[in-house]
């Protein structure tokens, strides 16, 4: 954890969510409340077979796409990967053991098609023992994130 001097380091865990306006208020709000540095961790989708490239090159896309509008929101420089982890949870595992995190948003597709809550990942998360904030898009949202 860090002491008031230095600032936090806030893991954002997103896909399509990524740009989401429900993530940028969380963003907003996060950096607000106090000094912060942000990184984006984008775990590849799902698996559709044996293009595993495909995959990487959404993940870049994503990534490419989000990081301007997360720095205008966190009105800072943000940061970010793309995983090599299909499973959220083990993507979220393998970056808390490469960097130290302080604290954790996760942003998530709407309850109705959100695979991470079908696997109940923000319950999973919240025993790494961080602060947890859980973002879920609404369905406005939801309609642009294709």
């Amino acid at each position: 954890m860090t002491d008031d001097d230095s600032p936090a380091h806030v893991l954002i865990v997103a896909h399509k969510t990524a740009a989401s306006r429900s993530l940028l208020d969380a963003v907003r709000d996060r950096a607000a409340r106090g000094p912060c540095w942000f990184h984006l961790l984008v775990p590849l989708p799902a698996p559709r077979g044996w293009h595993h490239e495909h995959d990487a090159a959404e993940g870049r896309l994503v990534l490419t796409a989000a990081l301007p509008r997360l720095e205008e929101a966190a009105h800072r420089p943000v940061d970010g990967s793309v995983s090599a982890r299909h499973d959220p949870m083990e993507a979220i595992e393998e970056a808390l053991i490469a960097d130290e995190f302080d604290e954790i948003i996760l942003s998530t597709l709407p309850r109705s098609i959100s695979r991470w809550l079908h696997v109940d990942l923000p319950h999973r998360v919240a025993h790494l023992g961080l602060p947890l904030t859980t973002v879920i898009a609404d369905e406005r949202d939801a309609a642009t994130l294709d």
